[in-house]
């Protein structure tokens, strides 16, 4: 990964996407969102590659601590998935809206999962207990964040289709309850399956966007195979459990990857890179 190019072109795009949203919508806080965002993104992917300990989790806490407080519990907005289909039922184009589609729905296919390993602010908290690595084998229960997607849809539309008063301090305390209700089903989660991640595996709802994308993202850890000898050290500090020797995109797990690039640090080969 170079150490300058990647992370001023990472800049550029959000920079790019933040003009371009101020103009087309006439208000500064685009301009002042994706720059903020975009900066954070930079420096932690630049901290990361001249190896600053604890960049990523840095970054983490910058972007998610500023969804999470500044945008949903200041400004009001929602930026859970109801969210999402509250401002897409109601035909306005917000940010929660937007930020489905920069980040969960069209930027996949640049940065694939990258959201969830820098920016998410659930797994901000998740990541801090103490099962970085996944200490046993991986559940079969893909099929729940399903469930939940499905829920949460079903939630928001029957507000509308019922009429119900005050959509939107229904939408605000949903998403103040949502927001505690993941962080408690998170940390049950890590703490049952003894693994951190195990709320991105199997409940996340937001998932079903992300992982059609993913498929087909441009960033992605590839393996030089010329320098690999199979020592299974990557699959082992994985903790999306994918195979990184695997160069295809039908990889195991292949999807589901944040870029978080434990297994990179952990190549003794130096064989895997982006």
């Amino acid at each position: 990964m170079k150490k300058y190019g990647f992370p001023a072109l990472l800049w550029l795009l959000f920079e790019a996407v933040a003009v371009t949203l101020w103009l087309t919508l006439g208000s500064r806080f685009y301009l002042f969102n994706f720059t903020y965002i975009g900066a954070c993104l930079a420096l932690g992917v630049f901290f990361y590659g001249r190896h600053v300990k604890y960049a990523r989790r840095l970054v983490q806490f910058a972007v998610g601590l500023y969804m999470l407080l500044y945008l949903g519990v200041l400004r009001g907005e929602n930026m859970q998935i109801e969210g999402f289909w509250y401002y897409l039922f109601s035909g306005v184009f917000e940010a929660a809206t937007i930020h489905y589609a920069v980040a969960k729905i069209f930027g996949p296919l640049l940065f694939g999962r990258g959201w969830c390993g820098y920016a998410c602010w659930t797994a901000m908290v998740l990541d801090l207990l103490p099962f970085r690595v996944p200490r046993g084998p991986r559940k079969k229960l893909g099929f729940v964040r399903y469930i939940v997607f499905a829920a949460s849809l079903v939630f928001v539309g029957g507000l509308f289709l019922l009429g119900a008063a005050g959509r939107d301090k229904i939408l605000f305390w949903s998403f103040l309850a949502g927001n505690l209700l993941y962080y408690a089903a998170g940390a049950a989660l890590a703490f049952g399956f003894r693994d951190n991640r195990a709320f991105c595996k199997y409940l996340c709802p937001v998932t079903v966007f992300l992982k059609p994308a993913s498929y087909f993202s441009l960033l992605r850890v590839k393996n030089d195979t010329s320098r690999c000898v199979s020592c299974g050290r990557c699959r082992k500090v994985c903790p999306m459990d994918v195979d990184m020797v695997d160069n295809s995109r039908g990889r195991k797990n292949g999807t589901e990857c944040i870029l978080c690039f434990q297994c990179v640090e952990e190549c003794p080969q130096k064989a895997l890179h982006i």
